[in-house]
């Protein structure tokens, strides 16, 4: 859906409320419909028969059944991280322009009065990013001055802080606020799905035998291919933002500078533990559990240009 240009001395495009386009629920529900899916095959088809409770225990094979135990543990573990972690990059909003605050407002008039001078006397904290013309980015639908690393989404349609791509699998972008829990859900989808594929496999291979009911058998299947589909691309998107985090990038920043062949002279990069926490949180120990945000508030950002006062006042946010 193409959305109106708005005019520099027009007012701001309206808000839209969240969650209230019934047909963008669509892919939610798909994504649901697998969770649950899998999890039947690999509980019902799977762990069940392995921990063989309608078998008398004098009767049971001990190995199976200790395995099965062990699996279903393992398997229902990893599986309520992958949920907490999407409910999560679902219902966290990723950050967003703060309304009452107007040195973010931007005035039409600004432009004319040149844009050099007037910085001079906004609040506006250090920002690197600057249109061609050297003028601060402004939004023409939000009607605000975008801080550095924020991006309009039209599907969201507002300015989205440190905004890394619109996920129609969420429902929501992914910004500053929830890019931590979006990272370990690609984590955790693709440890789900792998243990999901090797574990599962001797039953699949059981499944073949032509006195196996077609249904079970066909579930089994069904169950092995999907599981190992989604693990590969599950682990190749995990692979690709290790390798952003690590290079301080976001994926629209990544497309900027590879496709548009943008030249930069400013880099968000803090090294390998300090790009490490701009995403996952200050604590160490909680870096794979789905709490403990980045520090900071999604406005501004530590780089190379910036000088060590502001630097240590960004980090103290």
């Amino acid at each position: 859906m193409q959305y109106p240009v708005q005019s520099l001395d027009g007012p701001p495009e309206p808000k839209v409320r969240r969650f209230t386009e019934p047909l963008k629920f669509l892919p939610l529900l798909l994504v649901w419909s697998i969770i649950v899916g899998l999890y039947a095959i690999y509980t019902v088809l799977h762990i069940l028969p392995m921990l063989q409770l309608e078998v008398p225990e004098a009767s049971r094979d001990k190995v199976a059944e200790h395995q099965g135990y062990i699996q279903a543990i393992a398997f229902n573990s990893i599986t309520f991280l992958v949920l907490v972690c999407y409910l999560r990059s679902v219902l966290t909003h990723p950050g967003q322009i703060p309304d009452n605050d107007p040195s973010w407002t931007f005035q039409p008039q600004d432009l004319r009065a040149g844009s050099r001078e007037k910085d001079k006397e906004t609040n506006l904290p250090l920002l690197q990013e600057q249109k061609r013309s050297g003028e601060r980015r402004h939004c023409k639908w939000c009607g605000k001055y975008k801080p550095d690393r924020c991006h309009h989404c039209r599907v969201c349609r507002m300015c989205i802080l440190k905004m890394d791509h619109h996920c129609p699998w969420l429902y929501n972008c992914v910004g500053f606020k929830n890019h931590k829990y979006f990272f370990l859900l690609l984590l955790y989808s693709a440890i789900d799905t792998h243990f999901i594929t090797w574990t599962m496999y001797p039953s699949v291979n059981g499944a073949l035998d032509p006195a196996t009911p077609f249904l079970r058998m066909f579930l089994l299947l069904f169950g092995e291919t999907l599981s190992g589909l989604i693990a590969m691309a599950a682990m190749m998107f995990f692979l690709f933002h290790i390798w952003l985090m690590l290079r301080a990038m976001t994926t629209i920043e990544f497309c900027e500078k590879s496709v548009k062949r943008v030249q930069q002279n400013y880099s968000f990069d803090r090294g390998v533990i300090g790009n490490l926490k701009a995403v996952l949180g200050p604590n160490v120990l909680l870096w794979l559990l789905p709490c403990s945000r980045p520090e900071g508030d999604g406005l501004s950002f530590i780089c190379e240009q910036t000088p060590l006062s502001a630097a240590s006042n960004t980090s103290k946010k």
